[in-house]
């Protein structure tokens, strides 16, 4: 019975963590500029791997393994904002502009 539980739960975060990968993939494809294909890579990739990383721990039902995955969640938690922020930034202190679509840029306004 604990397995059919373990299984179903590992179904399901396969599932979810490969929608939000999915959904990141089209955000880095239709969304218009760098500043907000960042924000999809950062949000939902971060999301979609950790769920994949967790039900990977899952699966192996070994408690070593699932450690481990929960801590790379926590890893990718932590660091993938961060990281999308300064590439951010840098891309903006180097002059790239913003879509025309974008409705105001909250740095250069200042």
């Amino acid at each position: 019975m604990i397995d059919y539980i373990a299984a179903a739960i590992t179904a399901l975060l396969l599932i979810v963590g490969a929608l939000f990968a999915l959904a990141a993939a089209i955000g880095l494809v239709r969304l218009p500029d760098l500043y907000t294909r960042m924000h999809s890579a950062s949000k939902a990739g971060t999301v979609g791997s950790g769920l994949l990383l967790l039900a990977a721990g899952l699966y192996s039902q070994d408690p070593a393994i699932l450690a481990r995955a929960v801590a790379g969640f926590i890893f990718f938690l932590l660091t993938a904002p961060v990281s999308a922020h300064l590439l951010a930034r840098a891309a903006h202190r180097s002059g790239y502009d913003l879509d025309a679509l974008s409705v105001r840029d909250d740095i250069r306004d200042r």
